[in-house]
C-alpha cells in the first residue's frame, strides 16, 4: 500500500515555503502525488521510509519535520466517525491533527480557539 507524507509547518504564513508541485515532479520515480499546498503527498511506488525520508530531506530547501505513515493507517483513521457524537454547528471546526511523537501529556479537550 502507498505511503503518506506529511510535512509539518511548511507553506504557512510565508515561512518555509516551497512548491509542492515541483517536489512531486522530482519524485516522479516514486509515483508521488501532491495533495494540496500544505506539504501532503502520497507515494505510490515501493520505497522504505528511510529512503523516502532521505530523498525528501535532500530535495527540500530547508529542514522539515517529515512524518511518513502507511496509507492503510489513514484509511483506518478515516473509517471511524470520530465526530459521530458531536454536534454540528457553523461555529465548530472539526479537524484531525497528526503528531510526530506521543505527547508528554494529553491536551485538555475540547480545544477552543482564542477569542
Amino acid at each position: 500500500m502507498a505511503l503518506v507524507v506529511l510535512l509539518r509547518g511548511v507553506n504557512v504564513g510565508g515561512h518555509r515555503t516551497f512548491r509542492p508541485t515541483a517536489l512531486t515532479k522530482q519524485l516522479k520515480h516514486l509515483g508521488a502525488v501532491n495533495i494540496g499546498a500544505a506539504g501532503t503527498f502520497v507515494i505510490r511506488q515501493p520505497v522504505t521510509r528511510a529512503q523516502l525520508r532521505a530523498e525528501l530531506a535532500s530535495r527540500l530547501p530547508f529542514n522539515a519535520e517529515i512524518m511518513i505513515c502507511q496509507g492503510r493507517e489513514i484509511v483506518r483513521l478515516m473509517s471511524h466517525n470520530h465526530f459521530a457524537d458531536q454536534p454540528m454547528r457553523p461555529d465548530i471546526v472539526r479537524f484531525v491533527s497528526v503528531l510526530s511523537q506521543r505527547p508528554r501529556s494529553a491536551p485538555s479537550m475540547p480545544m477552543s480557539f482564542p477569542s
